[in-house]
């Protein structure tokens, strides 16, 4: 791949597109066939795929009886063969709206044209007839049509059952339905989508009236949630008749649920709005849930190519820098708030099922068993257990530091519960002169085999501790950590009676931490204090001792948790390709004066990073994720999916051989690293 391809939006699985609304001249085919042109030349400028445009857009909708004019469907279709012909050298496909007789029957009908082409008809299938709507008087319902349209001597393909395929854009495929289509409770865009339609295209009218609005982006976001798709609608705005109702020409993206772009409404001039869908991921997420099912028999597929300039068209659509966590406040807060329910609950639930009397957990001054700690009490509490019963114990070993090992301490006195300390160092020095390790001897040497044996000691102490008082091991290790594989397997922070954590990414805990002192009961203000402390300190395993190379970093050896957990939420929740990722992380990272950062995100953090640092660390996830944990994983203690990003589980969202290699997605990182 080379620099050009790598940042062209459509040589990463994405598709610009655009929502378009103009003022109309009422009754004046080929005036608004011009102002279409116009924008379809911008649209082409701005490499945009497909532009939309209002219902009706070449006549107006309130042409009332006009519409019965013979001379003016015969200026309709003049004005559309100019258009068709006056844009045959633009990339982008316009979805325009007209007027059509075939036969002796008014259809109001969408025109889908590209490159001097006219690739199809689609009729409009549910005629309003209700309040200020009368269209069941001018046009016929196109339900169940299909055949042809004579336009400009050409034999057109006509009906609801079209599909219009790009040959040359992985998955870019366009289904259209007009205004009123969308309300009825079976929308002909679900059937497209099932068909595989990608890109669902409404040109409405839609008079406004208060509170339409909402609704209509209501119905825009459910239609693209269910059928996994991106929804581009377009209302008619100024130029239309006001004799009984106005106009506010809305226009909206949305993407499988979530708004990409949106208007401001009642513009006084032409309008229009862009975004960049991301095809890969509505493919993935279909396949994945396998509702959609191709219909040969029932759709028509039309093949058009878009041709797009290989060229950096830039990127118009938002990646947070943190996948897993909102930037919104409001939504982080609310994401925060269901995450810390569901593990309690989940808690809570195994607390009964085992008929456990107590709680056994490690404390080491860090995020993570700080969370769990946090979790235990709370469902001690839901519980009417006294907080005693939780048996909360620091266990230093030859590396920990006097401020983690202060901050557990202080936490767990803060919390009132079953404090605790378990010197681990007197078995740890045994068990290394028992296996006749050359630390035993005096020599300073640190390897992972000094390592794991005190965080294998570590675990086998509280087990031994629950065993003694009927109680169960707390988990502590986070999705992060078992994603790269960063625990110690068997009796070792791997393990556990049940972990509370499992679902969590690391980017996600901090927020969830401040968030419960904050706003549950029960947390003093010494425990909100050392909290905050917690979340501000270095991350760090404290197994090697520091001789003059500073503090152990666990983001020193596997990578920075802000660019690990961006690229573990893309191969877990949709199997993306690294070549993707790393575009979509480099548009997310690249400058941090761009783009919106969490709310209370350090300011001394917000960094970037650049493209060979991207590539250097994915290098690490790669591995250590696809070819050397996932036997960690295979055998991981159950613990709550938490987020909607996936969980680890070997019973749930992730299931892989312990065996697996990582070959394919390295030889592609490789390619990558070439430019």
């Amino acid at each position: 791949m080379s620099p050009s391809e790598f940042q062209c939006l459509y040589r990463q699985g994405f598709a610009r597109v655009a929502a378009c609304t103009l003022p109309v001249s009422l009754g004046e085919p080929q005036q608004n066939a011009q102002a279409v042109e116009g924008m379809l030349v911008r649209c082409a400028q701005q490499g945009v795929a497909i532009a939309v445009f209002p219902e009706l857009g070449l006549t107006g909708y309130t042409l009332e009886d006009l519409f019965f004019q013979q001379g003016m469907l015969e200026a309709s279709v003049e004005a559309l063969l100019s258009l068709v012909k006056a844009t045959r050298k633009l990339m982008t496909v316009g979805v325009v709206g007209v007027p059509l007789r075939r036969g002796d029957t008014l259809y109001n009908c969408a025109v889908i044209f590209q490159r001097g082409r006219i690739l199809g008809v689609v009729p409009k299938t549910v005629l309003p007839r209700y309040r200020e709507f009368y269209e069941t008087r001018h046009f016929s319902s196109g339900a169940g049509c299909s055949g042809s349209i004579t336009l400009g001597g050409q034999e057109i393909p006509f009906g609801t059952d079209l599909l219009f395929e790009a040959q040359d854009i992985d998955g870019l495929r366009l289904g259209v339905e007009i205004c009123e289509d969308l309300w009825a409770p079976q929308p002909p865009s679900g059937a497209l989508a099932i068909a595989g339609a990608t890109v669902l295209a409404n040109l409405s009218a839609s008079p406004v009236t208060v509170g339409r609005a909402e609704k209509r982006a209501l119905l825009c976001a459910a239609q693209s949630m269910r059928t996994a798709s991106a929804y581009l609608y377009a209302a008619a705005s100024e130029g239309e008749s006001t004799t009984d109702l106005s106009w506010d020409g809305q226009l909206l993206i949305y993407e499988a649920g979530e708004c990409l772009a949106q208007s401001e409404r009642f513009p006084r001039h032409e309008d229009m709005i862009l975004a960049d869908i991301d095809l890969d991921k509505l493919r993935q997420e279909r396949m994945q849930t396998g509702y959609f099912t191709s219909e040969e028999q029932t759709i028509r597929r039309v093949e058009f190519s878009v041709q797009p300039d290989v060229k950096d068209w830039g990127l118009l659509r938002d990646i947070p820098r943190f996948p897993f966590v909102p930037d919104a406040v409001e939504r982080c807060a609310e994401d925060c708030q269901e995450a810390w329910n569901i593990q309690v609950q989940a808690l809570c639930r195994r607390l009964k099922a085992a008929h456990a009397q107590s709680m056994v957990i490690g404390v080491s001054g860090g995020l993570d068993s700080a969370l769990a700690l946090l979790v235990a009490v709370k469902a001690a509490d839901c519980l009417g257990w006294p907080r005693e019963r939780i048996l909360a114990r620091s266990m230093p070993g030859f590396a920990t530091g006097d401020e983690s090992r202060t901050y557990a301490h202080n936490l767990m006195e803060s919390l009132g519960v079953s404090a605790g300390e378990l010197d681990i160092r007197p078995t740890a020095e045994a068990m290394l002169k028992t296996i006749g390790h050359p630390y035993a001897r005096g020599e300073a040497v640190h390897d992972v085999t000094f390592e794991n044996v005190q965080a294998g000691l570590r675990t086998d102490f509280l087990f031994r501790l629950a065993n003694h008082h009927h109680g169960l091991v707390i988990g502590t290790g986070d999705l992060s950590e078992l994603a790269l594989g960063w625990c110690t397997y068997g009796v070792g922070d791997q393990m556990a009676h049940y972990n509370v954590n499992a679902g969590l990414p690391k980017t996600l805990i901090q927020h969830v931490i401040r968030w419960a002192v904050r706003h549950e009961e029960g947390f003093s203000e010494a425990c909100r204090d050392v909290l905050e402390a917690i979340v501000s300190a270095e991350i760090t395993p404290e197994l090697v001792p520091d001789q003059g190379q500073g503090v152990q970093s666990t983001q020193q050896v596997i990578g920075p948790y802000a660019l690990q957990d961006f690229t573990l939420f893309y191969v877990l929740r949709y199997g993306f390709r690294p070549e993707k990722i790393a575009f979509m992380q480099y548009h997310a990272w690249g400058d941090a004066q761009k783009g919106v950062w969490p709310f209370a995100y350090p300011e001394a953090d917000r960094i970037s990073y650049d493209l060979q640092e991207i590539i250097k660390w994915m290098r690490v996830f790669l591995r250590r994720f696809f070819a050397t944990s996932q036997f960690k994983r295979s055998a991981m203690p159950n613990g709550p999916k938490v987020v909607a990003g996936g969980s680890l589980s070997p019973r749930g969202d992730w299931r892989s051989p312990s065996d697996g290699t990582a070959t394919i997605w390295l030889a592609a990182l490789d390619r990558l690293a070439i430019y």
